[in-house]
């Protein structure tokens, strides 16, 4: 008797998620076929290399938690991740207009200048908060400000959400935007006790109880999607193919659109890694159904990521860490700034150093639209006055998200509501990405796993 054909399954959207879980589903034996609107499969993950300059559209950086670790080990790009510079371990924040560095240590919470005297007490009487279970979801603000007081949240909660979210964390909701923190309230009351805990626990599992290292490649951290998009077989990315309609049933059929022309595919079951607006616009059935329009509103800000290189003797800030973080009450054009050489080897020409800028978010939508030059204008003031920079960059490379990183706000759910729903009406399709799952790179590479371990068991290749 012939062996039967392993199953079919289609991956749609080619971003982080979407290559991780289509190389799982490759390995646990399934066919497999990708499908990316844009020519490049990698979605946020922008690498632009010029005259020495490497510089990064999207994300700078990557922690090598466990599950990357095995994923770049699969792909055998060990001799390629390059480790950030010793000095990226120190961070600053901007307080009064200079760069303060961020307390890495309990001791030195209590002698630091970034917090005033009872701002730090505040945070050691953190430790006597009971266990907590709340009936009802809250802001992070108000979460945060429960437990450490208003000058953490102003000075230490907003520079660190501008930097991850781009958000307003009076408009966050805890329970969504930061579920590690939520549970730890639930289960140890003091959020300091439990990070401990936890920190305990990795250790008993063998895992560092420090923070993950930071990593990225050689030539950036688009080496990674690359990688996961030629280790798939000969045909598997189809880039430059949109999917217009979504019909369900056994077979589920994908219509596709590729420079006029339409075709129609079969497959046993579906992944959808698709960002929140690309999966408002697919149409379910043969009537025209958006089922998921209703992502169209979740909130997504625009942000710009404008890299700025200049000679080494046009900055006077030593550039001696991973970058700084502007609080709100600052008042500044920029959300915060990264040191990109001295974060990563091979960023800039010898006797050059460069920056990357983020301008936008929640905070300053106009200003994230900006034109490079515009934006320039803007932010270059400020530099000045922050690190000492003199005269114009002698290099610099704009990206504009315009819609940048899902919000993931109160009343989050009803953005989470109709994926469960989907799903739960139509077996064999499955949808993760970073509209649901988390909006970090690991958080992309983890759902794209698990979205493939959910098809491939559906499809009997567990």
């Amino acid at each position: 008797m012939a062996a039967s054909a392993p199953p079919s399954l289609a991956v749609i959207g080619g971003g982080l998620t979407g290559l991780t879980a289509a190389w799982r589903l490759h390995r646990a034996g399934c066919r497999v076929t990708l499908y990316e609107r844009t020519p490049r499969p990698g979605g946020a993950i922008v690498t632009h290399a010029e005259d020495g300059w490497l510089a990064e559209g999207g994300p700078n950086s990557l922690q090598l938690v466990p599950e990357v670790a095995g994923l770049i080990a699969e792909l055998g790009l060990g001799p390629r991740q390059v480790a950030a510079g010793a000095a990226a371990k120190k961070r600053f924040i901007v307080r009064r207009g200079r760069l303060v560095p961020v307390p890495l240590s309990p001791a030195g919470l209590l002698t630091s200048p970034l917090f005033s005297p009872g701002a730090r007490l505040r945070v050691l009487l953190e430790l006597l908060h009971r266990p907590r279970v709340r009936t009802t979801d809250t802001s992070l603000a108000a979460f945060v400000g429960a437990h450490f007081g208003q000058e953490i949240v102003d000075y230490g909660l907003n520079p660190f959400v501008s930097g991850v979210y781009a958000g307003d964390p009076a408009k966050l909701s805890a329970r969504y935007a930061f579920p590690n923190l939520w549970q730890l309230e639930r289960r140890h009351g003091s959020l300091l006790r439990g990070l401990r805990a936890q920190a305990a626990e990795r250790r008993s599992r063998g895992e560092a109880a420090g923070v993950h290292p930071i990593v990225s490649f050689d030539r950036g951290l688009e080496v990674l999607p690359q990688a996961l998009a030629s280790a798939l077989p000969d045909g598997a990315v189809q880039a430059g193919v949109t999917v217009t309609n979504l019909i369900p049933g056994r077979p589920w059929k994908v219509i596709t659109t590729r420079g006029g022309e339409v075709a129609t595919s079969a497959f046993d079951a579906l992944v959808l890694a698709l960002p929140a607006g690309a999966l408002a616009q697919l149409i379910f059935g043969t009537l025209g159904e958006r089922s998921l329009a209703s992502l169209d509103h979740l909130p997504m800000p625009p942000v710009a990521s404008l890299f700025l290189g200049f000679r080494r003797d046009q900055v006077a800030h030593p550039l001696d860490g991973f970058g700084a973080l502007v609080p709100a009450r600052e008042q500044r054009s920029l959300l915060g700034m990264l040191f990109s050489s001295t974060l990563f080897p091979g960023r800039a020409p010898a006797d050059h150093v460069a920056l990357t800028v983020f301008a936008g978010g929640m905070r300053q939508p106009e200003t994230g639209r900006l034109a490079a030059d515009a934006l320039a204008a803007r932010v270059l003031p400020d530099l000045r006055e922050l690190l000492g920079v003199r005269g114009d960059p002698v290099y610099s490379r704009h990206t504009f998200w315009p819609r940048a990183i899902p919000q993931y706000n109160l009343g989050h759910e009803r953005f989470l509501e109709p994926l469960a729903r989907l799903e739960a009406q139509h077996p064999g399709l499955f949808i993760g990405g970073n509209t649901r799952d988390g909006i970090s790179l690991p958080d992309c590479v983890r759902s794209g796993a698990e979205l493939a371990r959910k098809a491939a068991a559906y499809a009997g290749r567990a």
